[in-house]
């Protein structure tokens, strides 16, 4: 089991990103909580990691941090959730807001997750409320863990666009959707990170 790589950010495509470990190219899918807080390309980055073997594929799955990799793994632990749902959980809210969001029994805010209709969430909340019973919450300071951290916004803006409507999409949402969600907000000298955040939030 791969749980750690330490290296150099060489690729971001959202929602994979490339990392350069001495030499070993290894391509990681990330939530996008994890991609708002990457560094600029060529800087050094340490992931926490989580492998999924299937008869068809191997798939490595990166986290910022190590608190995010254990949401993501007690979510596919849950009947009826994949990477792909619980990817899409943790892109759309951080660990604390979705404790919150579990705590007060919200449904509203989980079924705008695509992929999470009205029976799923209510399942959801009920599973969750009892895995994280055990969880602390920290109040919300402007939901820091959303915002960018040295992002690089030395891109094209048409690229910046289309990998942000990517990114969306592979997360579930369908694609007019995503193209609808991300050309409200574009700004000439956005990233894609900065799209596909400011997308999200349109959306909750």
């Amino acid at each position: 089991m791969i749980g750690y790589l330490r290296g150099t950010l060489l690729e971001k495509q959202p929602p994979h990103v490339l990392l350069d470990v001495n030499g070993v190219g290894y391509e990681l899918e990330v939530p996008m909580t994890t991609l708002f807080q990457l560094p600029a390309l060529g800087e050094p980055l340490a992931l926490y990691t989580h492998l999924v073997v299937r008869e068809d594929a191997q798939l490595l799955y990166g986290f910022y941090a190590k608190r995010d990799r254990t949401l993501f793994r007690e979510l596919i632990r849950l009947n009826g959730v994949g990477p792909k749902l619980a990817l899409a959980l943790m892109s759309g809210m951080s660990v604390d807001e979705l404790i919150q969001c579990v705590q007060a029994e919200d449904t509203s805010r989980l079924m705008k997750v695509p992929g999470v209709g009205k029976k799923t969430a209510e399942r959801l909340l009920v599973e969750l409320k009892d895995r994280f019973k055990n969880w602390d919450s920290t109040p919300l300071a402007g939901q820091s863990g959303m915002e960018p951290s040295g992002i690089s916004t030395v891109t094209d803006a048409q690229s910046a666009e289309k990998d942000a409507v990517s990114a969306l999409i592979s997360l579930g949402f369908k694609p007019a959707e995503a193209s609808r969600a991300v050309s409200a907000v574009v700004e000439d000298g956005l990233s894609s990170e900065d799209l596909i955040r400011r997308a999200l939030k349109g959306m909750a």
